[in-house]
């Protein structure tokens, strides 16, 4: 009886979560949950859970603490996909589970009990995936968690390898790239000297640099568009990660008010910290007026983006790097001016989980960059470049080397 009454209430609990507004209407196919993942946050103050969903969540309850290093987390009307992907544990996640309760998925994290955290759980703004931040309250550990006992296959490793990079290597082999041809359709992208079109320009490009990938590292190379067609800044993003992407590369072409403007620029996600940084990203993210909801878009401020970045921070170091090999690319083997890496609150960058950047191939508005960009040679000069930078950065990636991969 007294089973049956604490049952009976844990689902009163949930009946009046959904009646009191987190639930609306009654859901025939509740989203799905595909895959959970782990990132530390920049910050160095916790981690985010990462639960990637097929379609946005109706409901979920708040995070609680069911024990001293056992926090749950309940997800109303959710499925757990055939193929779901169980990422290993990772930072203060010591393990945990995924229990199918009458069509609402439980989830339990059994955390390191070494340190104390708050929970909280988001709606992430730029995909449907939920987001549970971690948040340390006092210091972190200074050492690692200690992991759950299991008993592992027996084996000898490799010289110079470790448990902990043979499974980062596993976990994050660098196998596909997502190519992103700015603008496109409707949306022509800047217009420069003699009429040209952005989005003339870095389609090419885009093309080329993915058949090198493909034929020359044998990559799975996935394109946000392969011809003349409007995709919406959100869809590139879920392309991205619906294809398993590893790297996400935007290529565009940059314009200026002053025509004698030149020189190449990479970006990835982060707040700008120059005027010029900020022209060119208010200039992309102004496509949203060619898409039908561009309301869609009101939440992603400032604050917004900060909260983002803390969310994608796994990767930001990673986006950094392979920005600036693109650019070392650039200057060194095409003679480019650089103009630098930099960061911006690009919208096309907010939705992909994994390292990304956006590439600026020069100056549509300098006839002299113009003439160069639309040329063949051009095109290749420069698809060639970032594909020698995915090269180097996918071969120091694996490496483990420390700019990129931390054991």
């Amino acid at each position: 009886m007294l089973r049956l009454y604490c049952w009976s209430r844990t689902w009163f609990v949930w009946f009046s979560l959904g009646v009191l507004g987190l639930a609306v209407g009654v859901v025939q196919a509740g989203p799905v949950v595909e895959r959970i993942s782990f990132a530390p946050r920049s910050d160095g103050q916790g981690y985010v859970v990462r639960i990637h969903t097929s379609q946005r969540l109706h409901a979920y309850s708040e995070p609680r603490f069911v024990a001293q290093n056992q926090l749950e987390f309940i997800l109303f009307n959710a499925l757990l996909s055939q193929n779901f992907r169980h990422d290993a544990p990772h930072g203060l996640v010591l393990a945990y589970t995924v229990e199918d309760r009458r069509g609402h998925l439980v989830l339990r994290f059994q955390l390191d009990t070494r340190t104390f955290v708050k929970a909280k759980a988001y709606r992430d703004r730029t995909s449907d995936d939920m987001l549970l931040s971690l948040t340390y309250v006092g210091a972190p550990p200074a050492s690692p968690p200690p992991r759950p006992v299991t008993t592992p296959p027996v084996a000898r490793p490799s010289p110079g390898s470790t448990p902990v990079l043979d499974e980062a290597r596993a976990r994050w082999r660098l196998d596909t790239v997502v190519i992103d041809a700015g603008h496109g359709g409707h949306d022509t992208g800047a217009i420069g000297a003699g009429g040209l079109r952005e989005k003339d320009l870095v389609l090419p490009v885009a093309l080329k640099l993915g058949q090198y990938l493909e034929e020359l590292m044998d990559l799975n190379v996935v394109y946000t568009r392969k011809d003349d067609r409007f995709v919406t800044l959100r869809n590139r993003g879920k392309i991205a990660n619906e294809s398993g992407g590893k790297l996400f590369i935007s290529i565009h072409a940059n314009a200026a008010r002053n025509r004698t403007g030149h020189g190449t620029e990479t970006y990835f996600l982060g707040m700008h910290k120059t005027n010029a940084a900020q022209h060119v990203m208010e200039r992309e993210n102004s496509v949203i007026q060619y898409e039908s909801d561009p309301n869609a878009y009101t939440g992603l401020n400032e604050a917004a983006l900060i909260e983002q970045t803390l969310a994608q921070s796994a990767y930001m170091r990673s986006s950094e790097h392979l920005a600036g090999l693109v650019q070392q690319q650039f200057t060194q083997r095409v003679g480019r001016v650089d103009r630098g890496v930099k960061q911006a609150g690009f919208y096309v960058l907010w939705g992909a989980s994994m390292p990304a950047i956006l590439v600026e191939l020069g100056f549509v508005t300098n006839s002299q960059e113009a003439a160069f960009l639309n040329s063949e040679n051009g095109q290749i000069y420069l698809a060639s470049a970032i594909f020698r930078a995915v090269r180097e950065f996918k071969a120091r990636y694996e490496k483990g080397l420390d700019l990129v991969i931390r054991p």
